[in-house]
């Protein structure tokens, strides 16, 4: 059990934009800035907060239990008891951090594809994370106007 915990906080850790820190009830919690990923307690209790639409499919599909303390919130539980426990944890919060990175990237859609590939989402899971994906700014200004409506524009007309 506790080499599956360390090496979950090993991967974790890992990941661009990570901070781990001691949570407040024992265990380790990783941060995205402010925002917490999820934690990990000693005994292999993993709790990961998500938006409550993502975290009801999680329940709905028994990827993840309603939360220990706290079930009608958007948080989730789920054990790590063995290797594929293990891997299963590692999706789950991989899930919760890509929502923070998508609302940071700089192509939040590419990242979704490339994600959802490696991550093997379905397209419901996928459909989930969507709104997650901000529009860029840059795709409104740089439409290009039919030449008419920009001489029109240009005349006052």
């Amino acid at each position: 059990m506790m080499k599956h915990l360390k090496k979950l906080e090993d991967e974790v850790s890992a990941w661009p934009q990570i901070s781990v820190h001691p949570h407040r009830f024992g265990g380790k919690e990783f941060r995205v800035g402010d925002a917490e990923v999820g934690h990990v307690h000693v005994g292999g209790i993993v709790d990961i907060p998500f938006p409550r639409l993502v975290r009801d499919a999680l329940v709905t599909e028994g990827l993840a239990e309603d939360h220990h303390w706290v079930p009608n919130s958007g948080w989730t539980t789920f054990h790590i008891r063995n290797e594929q426990d293990f891997k299963h944890a590692l999706w789950l919060l991989r899930l919760s951090y890509l929502r923070y990175l998508l609302k940071t990237a700089s192509d939040p859609r590419t990242l979704l594809e490339q994600e959802s590939e490696q991550m093997r989402l379905s397209p419901r899971f996928k459909s989930l994370l969507e709104p997650f994906v901000r529009k860029a700014a840059t795709q409104v200004s740089t439409e290009l106007l039919p030449a008419q409506s920009v001489n029109e524009v240009a005349r006052g007309t």
